[in-house]
Formats: C-alpha cells, structure tokens, sequence
C-alpha cells in the first residue's frame, strides 16, 4: 500500500499522516510508503514505513507527475487555497483549486491504475437561492469563488469515477476547528482563533455576532472519517461520489458557553466583538442547516459536543500552538 497525500505540510495533512502511521494499515493492507508532498517540504513524521517528504506543485502537470506514479494505490487531495485568498486572488484559486485537481486525476488516468483519490470539498458549494435543508440531493450552488471550485472538483471526481479513471470520493469539510498554529486566509479562520487564543491567554476578535451559527467539525474526527472515507466500498457509494462530512451547527454564544463549561470563564472574557464587512462579505452566503445522512449512513461520524472540540484541542494541540 503506497499512500500519496498532497497537502501534506497543512495541518490536516499532518495529522492525516501521523494517524495513518500510528494505524499502519488502510483498506485492510499494510502501509509501505507514505509520500508527503506539498508546496514546501512537509515536516517529518515518525513511522514504521517508509515516509518521502517532497515538493510538489498541482499547478504544474511534470510536478505532479514525480509524486503519483503506478504503485500509488491512494491519493489525498488536500492542497487548495483557503476561502478568503481564492476570493483576493482569483486566478491563482482557479489554478490551484480546479485546474490543480485536474492535473492530479489526469495523472492518475494516464497511468491507467485506478487509484482512490479521496477529494476534500468544502459546505461553501452551497448557497444562494436553495431551500433548507441541504442535503445529499441539494443543487450545489457556490457564493464565492472558492465554493465554485470545490464544487467543479467533485464533478470531476463524479466524471473521472463514472469513466472508470479513478476511485473517486469527495467530501464535503464542515469548518474545521479548534485550528492548532497560526491564523490562515481562510473566511472561517475567525473559528478557531475566538478559541485557540483565549485559551492561551491571549486576545482575539470575533467578527460576526454571538447568534451568528456554524457547522463545524474537531480536527480529530476530521482525520478519523478521511481514514473511513477511503476505505468505504466504491459500490457503496452510489452515482454521486461527493457527500457532506457530518458536523454539528451551534451559534458562536453557544459555543463559547461550552468553551466555558469545559474551562471556566476567563477565556471568554479576551474575546472581543468587532465586525469586519470583509469576512462578512464572504460568510453571509453560506448555509448551516445541513444534513449529512450519507456520510452517516456510511459509517461517518460528527463531534457529540463542542465541548469536545475544546477539550480535544486541548488534549491534541495546546501545547504545541
């Protein structure tokens, strides 16, 4: 079993990668080479396998090339520019979000192997005019720049599947939070900054109001269903290989009350309420009255609490933030 994760340097990437090293086997088969790729050489990780850190850009069709070859069994497709930079920067969004996901399942059609390519889509490919709930059968109907490539992404994950090119599967990332490390350009940024920088005696500035709701999901179930998500049966997942990974909505009040319960209430108090039109320009747009019932069905799973979330990041990441 050789694994490829593309994204391998971001934070799901890495902890993807420890967790499949921990685990050492996927689809019921030993791991024997994990390949690392990103824009800038990943960081080690330690496993009982072979783990090649190496840089790729999915922008560039010979890039790619050099990290997918005839023994990939697996791909991950993590690397994308987040929600707030697609948006600033339009075409280098499309370059690395769609055009980039081309090259990488053009790749593995050329080679002619059929690996599973395990594709991550975001909630922001919903939007606009559509009626909620959303669900599996909601009309994809992105209000950003970022949304609509996701959501040409798992087209072509739908197509490439549909032709016999790959073993495709997509899903649908609810905001993954609480974020270890540094801010990114991401819209929902805000997400785990309102948390992660309060619980470490610092300040951070919400800009969206207490009532303002969210789909999230922890980072530790967001590794855990990528790893089931890659060994779901292709004949399980019917003719739409893209789903909704499961989360929970709560309002930003509620979860900072659940913030509280887990570690009282000093945290809540340097968090600071300013609205900026830009990010909220960007969120406005997106739904939360999301139903994942496919994912569920097939074995995914939602955080019981956000309680959780806090303490997960506090028993995962803290220390190292």
């Amino acid at each position: 079993m050789k694994i490829c994760i593309i994204g391998g340097g971001g934070l799901v990437g890495q902890k993807l990668a420890t967790a499949l090293a921990k685990r050492g086997t996927l689809k019921s088969q030993s791991i024997d080479t994990l390949v690392l790729a990103d824009v800038v050489n990943p960081a080690p990780i330690d496993a009982p396998f072979a783990v090649e850190r190496v840089t790729c850009d999915i922008t560039d069709t010979a890039s790619v090339a050099t990290v997918i070859d005839a023994d990939t069994d697996v791909i991950y497709l993590l690397a994308a520019i987040v929600s707030g930079q697609a948006e600033e920067e339009f075409d280098l969004g499309y370059s690395i979000n769609m055009f980039g996901t081309m090259n990488v399942l053009e790749r593995v059609r050329s080679l002619g192997t059929k690996a599973t390519v395990v594709f991550t889509s975001s909630i922001a490919v919903f939007g606009g005019d559509v009626s909620d709930p959303i669900t599996d059968n909601s009309f994809l109907n992105p209000q950003t720049s970022y949304g609509a490539q996701k959501a040409a992404g798992e087209l072509m994950i739908n197509d490439y599947s549909r032709k016999g090119f790959v073993d495709g599967r997509a899903f649908r990332l609810p905001t993954i939070t609480v974020r270890p490390g540094k801010p990114n350009r991401a819209a929902s940024g805000f997400m785990s900054s309102i948390f992660r920088e309060p619980l470490q005696g610092q300040e951070a500035v919400c800009p969206v109001s207490r009532d303002f709701p969210h789909y999230y999901l922890s980072p530790r179930k967001c590794i855990e269903n990528l790893i089931k998500g890659a060994e779901i049966p292709a004949e399980n997942l019917g003719q739409n290989r893209a789903m909704t990974m499961p989360g929970r909505t709560w309002t930003i009040g509620q979860m900072i009350d659940a913030m509280t319960a887990v570690t009282g209430p000093e945290a809540e108090t340097r968090i600071k309420f300013e609205e900026q039109p830009e990010v909220w320009e960007i969120v406005k747009g997106w739904r939360f009255d999301i139903h994942a019932d496919k994912a569920l069905s097939l074995g995914l799973e939602a955080d019981e609490s956000f309680e959780d979330n806090i303490r997960y990041f506090i028993e995962d990441d803290k220390a190292a933030s």
